[in-house]
């Protein structure tokens, strides 16, 4: 019998590659951090001893899930400005926060509170867009997770920059001292259209070419975004940045509510990923985005929850089911977004998006061993005919029982292995005395 670090079983694998495949009684073997295999239990127990072996039982396998978009520190602002529009949102409550607030710490303990709530609803990789990444990079590396760090610029001044150029190279700097973390990769994150000018979006593309990194963006999430960019450039958002030569592969436009067709075939057309956060849309009253249009294009579309600050759940489950559902209404098609196509958004769309498929996403062998466990022996899971519709439709984040990154179990019988509970919720409930004064 071959020696390996870790054999898990349970009754379902979903592995997403190959599509709508479902396995059951199976195993995953797991050596220094990485699939080796994934065979039948039954043979599984006759060719591997491994130093843990881990039986599930009424538990499915998945990848890990991975949030395209969110602004993890401002978990702290949870609830803090509700039921305002976007803007309204942003000019009279968060950006005064911010100016206040933020600073290393508060980015620290929200981060530390966002990372403990992602990995307890099953999310083991996010892609983060926020001020101070260097402490963002160190509680990710504290908490175990995988994790793409925007280098977030913009023109406004802020406590951790003074101008674009600044928050360029701060940025760039961190990326340095991280470059060869394992599970750190960073992408270069201008705010929107409406707060980087265009010789800041020429550079940005400058550098996202020689780093071969991906750049990550807010576009098109509202129509007063649209309009006031036809008012300043008689160009509407997307056209600009065309223009400026950004629309390609290495582009994650998140939001993309208000779009034509016109512009969803350039999107398609030029391998633009896009960052689906319905809840955040419908919570700001955004608008609802055209996602069975972006499908049928064949654009490819990942998941994100935004900030818990407009969401207010750093809860992936939820973003699919919202997903799902909201394909459905708008299209009047009852078969739009599978229960497959909603976890295949969850975990594969978004590595690709984030050029990371060939390392996460699904559970193939010479893959990361990122991978997700939820027990379904509840009342509320009882009976299951359909697993990938379960996971959709029934499971929530509260039925994630385990979850593993680079082969390290970092949440065990939903407790966390890496992370101190009640020293992150007395953190936040210091920084929500702070933020109330």
């Amino acid at each position: 019998m071959t020696p390996i670090d870790t054999l898990i079983s349970a009754r379902w694998v979903i592995p997403i590659e190959p599509a709508h495949c479902v396995l059951e009684y199976h195993s995953i073997a797991i050596q220094n951090g990485r699939i080796v295999d994934l065979l039948p239990t039954v043979d599984a127990n006759t060719r591997y001893t491994a130093h843990a072996n881990i039986e599930l039982g009424q538990h499915a396998l998945l990848p890990g899930l991975v949030n395209l978009h969110t602004h993890a520190a401002m978990t702290l602002m949870r609830g803090l400005a509700d039921d305002l529009p976007l803007m309204t949102w942003l000019k009279e409550h968060v950006w005064p926060t911010e100016a206040q607030h933020v600073a290393p710490g508060f980015v620290k303990d929200g981060t530390l509170l966002a990372c403990a709530e992602m990995l307890r609803g099953g999310t083991t990789c996010f892609n983060d867009m926020y001020f101070f990444p260097e402490a963002t990079a160190q509680v990710v590396e504290q908490a175990g997770m995988r994790a793409t760090l925007g280098l977030i610029t913009l023109e406004l001044p802020s406590a951790y920059a003074a101008d674009a150029d600044d928050y360029l190279r701060k940025g760039l700097e961190t990326r340095d001292v991280y470059r060869d973390h394992a599970l750190l990769r960073f992408c270069i994150a201008p705010h929107a259209p409406y707060t980087v000018s265009d010789k800041t979006f020429e550079k940005i593309l400058t550098f996202s070419e020689q780093l071969d990194t991906p750049i990550h963006t807010h576009l098109h999430e509202t129509q007063d975004e649209i309009q006031q960019s036809l008012n300043e450039y008689h160009l509407r958002p997307l056209a600009r940045l065309h223009n400026l030569g950004l629309l390609s592969p290495s582009l994650i436009a998140t939001h993309m509510v208000h779009m034509t067709p016109e512009e969803i075939a350039l999107c398609a057309e030029r391998g633009v990923h896009i960052a689906h956060c319905p809840v955040s849309n419908l919570k700001l009253a955004s608008g609802i985005a055209p996602l069975t249009q972006w499908g049928n294009a064949g654009i490819c579309v990942g998941l994100g929850t935004d900030g818990a600050a407009s969401n207010n759940r750093l809860d992936m489950f939820n973003e699919m089911r919202i997903a799902a559902l909201l394909a459905k209404g708008t299209s009047g098609d009852a078969s739009a977004l599978s229960a497959h196509q909603a976890l295949t958004m969850a975990t594969l769309h978004g590595a690709k998006a984030l050029g990371l498929e060939q390392e996460i996403g699904s559970l193939k062998v010479g893959k990361s061993a990122d991978l997700i466990a939820i027990a379904l022996d509840s009342l509320e899971t009882t009976p299951c005919y359909d697993i990938a519709s379960h996971l959709v439709y029934a499971a929530g984040r509260e039925h994630v029982s385990d979850v593993w990154v680079a082969g390290k179990r970092l949440l065990q019988d939903r407790k966390l292995t890496t992370l101190d509970l009640h020293a992150i919720r007395a953190r936040a409930t210091h920084w929500q005395n702070i933020l109330n004064s």
